[in-house]
């Protein structure tokens, strides 16, 4: 579904897809994902869109680089969001195909003689304009002539499920394969942290007790509110040298016949 108005009516294109946790195999069996990397996503989408633009001529190569090379882009993939039954699939449908605005929230100030359009759910958030761009906001957002909005791919497609019919396999039953998340080694990456910082990860500082792990959060923006609320600081009183300056100051300690045991491999 593609979209070209934000929350108050601007330009703001984006699409909207709705797709499956995972693909059919060649026997009709559904393997499910375990997860989404939105940022592996992001970087192929992003591939895609800038090498559609320059295959029809309509951005040049030192343009994108420099795009390519600013701190966000304006691209950005959000998969977060779940649809785990009926009324949800519904719920995130409806939001997919919403129109452009919403009557409710549209009226007209006659005193100032402009239009009020509250673009959020508070009354206070509300936007006022002259009425010629309101008009205007309104109608760049009109589709051409011809120009589909709405695609549906794949195991959406009509001419899939024909296929599934004629074949005698019911489209809305297929064999589910939950495929098995891969695990962290935990022992692995806890020695490491140990080995090199000297410090055990898995020690809770508090009691002493084995801490378990729960999950792993990857995201940068949570990861940086929870070091944010927590006041965190991760800066080391001495940080040790580097490699080659490691090298060296063994180097000159065995010349010496002692080696310090800060440096004892």
């Amino acid at each position: 579904m593609i979209q070209t108005f934000g929350d108050r009516i601007n330009f703001h294109p984006h699409i909207h897809v709705l797709i499956t946790e995972g693909g059919t195999a060649p026997d009709g069996a559904f393997h499910r994902l375990c997860r989404f990397h939105d940022e592996v996503i992001q970087e192929i989408f992003t591939h895609e869109v800038f090498s559609l633009l320059l295959r029809e001529k309509l951005i040049g190569l030192p343009l994108v680089e420099k795009i390519l090379r600013w701190r966000h882009t304006g691209f950005n993939v959000h998969s977060k969001v779940r649809a785990t039954s009926m009324r949800e699939a519904e719920r995130v449908g409806k939001y997919m195909i919403r129109p452009l605005l919403s009557l409710k929230r549209l009226f007209f100030d006659e005193t100032a003689g402009k239009v009020c359009y509250q673009y959020s759910r508070h009354a206070s958030q509300e936007e006022s304009m002259h009425y010629l761009e309101f008009i205007a906001r309104v109608t760049s957002h009109i589709p051409d002539k011809g120009q589909v909005m709405i695609r549906y791919c794949r195991l959406y497609s009509n001419a899939h499920r024909g296929k599934i019919r004629k074949a005698g396999v019911d489209p809305s039953h297929p064999p589910v394969i939950e495929d098995e998340i891969t695990s962290v080694p935990q022992r692995g990456w806890a020695e490491m942290i140990r080995k090199v910082h000297e410090v055990d990860p898995l020690c809770c500082p508090t009691c002493g007790g084995r801490m378990r792990i729960i999950a792993f959060i990857e995201e940068p923006k949570i990861i940086d509110s929870i070091i944010g609320h927590l006041k965190l600081t991760f800066e080391a009183e001495r940080p040790p040298p580097p490699h080659n300056v490691q090298q060296e100051l063994l180097m000159a300690a065995e010349e010496r016949g002692s080696i310090p045991e800060n440096l004892c491999c």
